[in-house]
């Protein structure tokens, strides 16, 4: 048996998961009601593992979102699976943030593209776009977005937290939207279980989410 547990806090969403043999147990997370990550990652932790009647101990890994996404919600996350992993002496497991998204997306909309964004506040998006098959389209990246932003890609679901406030943006455009979806920990699950039968796994002392933020400002201050 290999349960994981997981977890997300790249946006406003805390989100924990808890897997065994790549199978989804159980997901507790909170709504977009601010950042609360401090207050609830370890409590669902607890939670979660509560009940499934088992211990800290009885886990194989823990995967954590490495990003992009909010600073301090991925600095608490990095630290809470850092530090569970360094008691335990588990492997840590890091899942990009983008395509635990459009993992969501591709199992609600398989014979779609995927376009994964996150909110990085005004016009601006993480963004990550996958094909059928999960394959990388087009490499993350820090966008500002216009009418015509993806236009070379076809087939487009578009989700995630950064999908909203472009409906009405690209509402001519021959595109998908599924809000529905955004950030989660149970998105972690197939990729986790992956890299966990690869032994994929991070040097628990030396790993660091990434950001893009330093992108996104540069071209905020070129646009101004």
């Amino acid at each position: 048996m290999a349960y994981i547990l997981h977890l997300e806090t790249a946006t406003k969403v805390c989100s924990v998961a808890l897997s065994n043999n790549g199978k989804l147990i159980e997901v507790i997370e909170t709504e977009e009601d601010g950042y609360t990550h401090a207050e609830n990652l370890t409590v669902f932790v607890e939670q979660i593992l509560s009940n499934a009647k088992l211990t800290p101990k009885d886990l194989a890994a823990v995967s954590v979102t490495s990003g992009p996404g909010s600073y301090t919600g991925l600095r608490i996350g990095v630290s809470t699976a850092k530090g569970l992993c360094y008691a335990l002496g588990i492997p840590l497991i890091a899942v990009n943030a983008l395509e635990a998204i459009a993992a969501q997306g591709h199992e609600l909309h398989p014979t779609k593209n995927i376009c994964a964004l996150i909110d990085a506040r005004r016009m601006e998006v993480f963004a990550g776009i996958y094909d059928i098959e999960m394959k990388e389209l087009k490499a993350i990246s820090a966008d500002v977005i216009a009418e015509d932003t993806y236009s070379d890609f076809e087939n487009l679901l578009i989700c995630g937290d950064g999908a909203e406030k472009l409906q009405e943006i690209w509402k001519d455009r021959n595109l998908e939207f599924d809000v529905r979806i955004k950030s989660s920990a149970k998105g972690h699950v197939q990729k986790a279980f992956e890299k966990f039968q690869a032994e994929q796994f991070e040097d628990v002392a030396y790993f660091e989410p990434f950001y893009l933020k330093d992108f996104v400002a540069l071209k905020s201050k070129k646009r101004v």
